[in-house]
């Protein structure tokens, strides 16, 4: 019986680490703030529609990402006078960038993942899925700016499917633990006899 309880411990231990990661993971954990410089286009009045700059290599989301929940907070200063999206890579081929990322086209070329010329507030959150993504911003109409600063905020999360699945492995875990370290009918039988 003494052999049981001490092989408890490691079903135990597991449940334990399986549910302290589910909870990690409603809590979420926040990576460092990015700061960056971002050029954007100037559009002015008399331009044919303002023309867009696209990053110049992908954002490349693996398919093994569908384990995790990552979220982007994007935000940047002048939401006036400038937009900021993310569309899929595979506009890059009928928009490619040159090498200081201007393409030749504009608002209207792209379908956006998320932001774009519609986000006025200056911010936007975008959730990872796997696949390939491009940023991409512009002046709006009139606007001289040509560089901004952009933050991201990254929070990162199990999945609710890996979420659910650890916590049912966790809690059965531990019961199967401390149904071997305290048998429920022994317990029960030294009730009824006392």
């Amino acid at each position: 019986m003494n052999m049981v309880r001490i092989l408890s411990v490691l079903p135990g231990a597991v449940g334990s680490v399986c549910v302290l990661l589910v909870l990690g993971s409603l809590l979420g954990v926040g990576l460092d703030e990015s700061r960056t410089d971002v050029p954007i286009v100037p559009c002015t009045d008399d331009s044919v529609g303002c023309l867009v700059g696209m990053t110049t290599e992908n954002l490349d989301v693996p398919t093994s990402f569908f384990l995790l929940d990552i979220q982007l907070e994007i935000q940047w200063d002048e939401p006036d006078r400038s937009w900021i999206g993310v569309v899929d890579s595979k506009y890059a081929e009928n928009c490619p960038p040159d090498s200081n990322g201007l393409t030749s086209c504009t608002s209207e070329d792209f379908e956006y993942e998320a932001g774009g010329p519609d986000s006025d507030d200056g911010d936007f959150e975008f959730t990872l899925k796997p696949g390939n993504y491009r940023f991409v911003t512009a002046g709006k109409d009139g606007s001289t700016l040509d560089e901004q600063i952009v933050t991201i905020n990254t929070e990162v999360h199990l999945s609710s499917f890996v979420e659910i699945v650890l916590a049912g492995v966790g809690v059965m875990l531990l019961a199967g633990a401390g149904e071997m370290a305290f048998p429920i009918k022994s317990l029960w039988k030294k009730f009824r006899d006392s």
